[in-house]
């Protein structure tokens, strides 16, 4: 690999994607030894080099050289095509480079809803400004996919397949929860909407090895309960996390076992 010297690329150290491949940079020799620096690690000076709000949205990355500073997707791209100048030639081309930075700003500004940390809620922490249009897009995202694969599963809980059912129940899950929990959850409601459809995503992506084992129909109440109760555990890890204390949890347990209820009730 071609080596990028002199420049130092700011990432978030509570975030584990981030700090998985800025470490991959150094580790391929993309960047040298000392070209990365966490965010709540930074001096006095280089707080002044960079742009401090927009470091939180997107990585910055310092060239020392020339004192210039680029964000983001660019920031990226700057790495990697100093390595696979092709692959940076294709990724600018206006479309493709539509599409990621698209893709860049949907998991930049939802990642402490993919993965939070215990350290978010410190003033020096790199907490991305909150987005509607992006967390909404997430929300949308985490309801559609785990619509598809519930409806595929629930053929093995004795189900019809109906993914506008499953996609609906999401969707129910959402508006329950604002409606039950606004007023206590206040500013923190749409970092709780957000985890919790991380959550569903979690269940999700256990549900699919399960599509394709030879479960009968017993074993499939049993791997669905399982993947139920990780799902049930995960929650209150994250209001944990939140600092919030189990009325959210509570509220999301009697909707799901009120929606099990119905679904029982309407195939007896």
């Amino acid at each position: 690999m071609k080596t990028l010297k002199h420049h130092t690329l700011i990432y978030d150290s509570e975030c584990p994607m981030c700090n998985l491949y800025s470490k991959s940079f150094i580790a391929v020799g993309m960047l040298d030894q000392n070209g990365r620096q966490a965010f709540t690690e930074l001096n006095a000076d280089a707080k002044k080099r960079i742009d401090f709000n927009r470091a939180k949205n997107e990585i910055a990355l310092v060239d020392h050289d020339k004192n210039r500073v680029t964000y983001g997707l660019d920031s990226l791209l700057l790495v990697i095509g100093n390595s696979f100048p092709v692959l940076e030639k294709i990724a600018r081309i206006k479309p493709v480079y539509w599409i990621f930075k698209k893709l860049y700003s949907f998991v930049s500004y939802n990642r402490k809803q993919i993965i939070p940390s215990k350290n978010d809620h410190g003033t020096e922490a790199c907490i991305p400004d909150f987005n509607l249009k992006y967390r909404l897009a997430y929300m949308v995202f985490a309801a559609v996919f785990s619509g598809y694969i519930l409806s595929l599963f629930s053929e093995k809980l004795g189900l019809n397949r109906n993914f506008f059912r499953e996609a609906a129940i999401c969707t129910g899950q959402i508006l329950w929860q604002t409606l039950i929990l606004k007023f206590y959850l206040k500013e923190k409601l749409w970092d709780y909407l957000g985890n919790m459809m991380t959550v569903s995503l979690i269940g999700t992506v256990l549900l699919i090895p399960g599509l394709f084992l030879n479960l009968s129909f017993t074993s499939s109440f049993i791997y669905f309960g399982t993947v139920v109760t990780v799902m049930f555990l995960e929650h209150i890890r994250r209001c944990r996390i939140l600092e919030l204390n189990m009325l959210p949890t509570l509220s999301w347990t009697l909707f799901r076992m009120t929606v099990l209820a119905v679904l029982i009730w309407n195939n007896l």
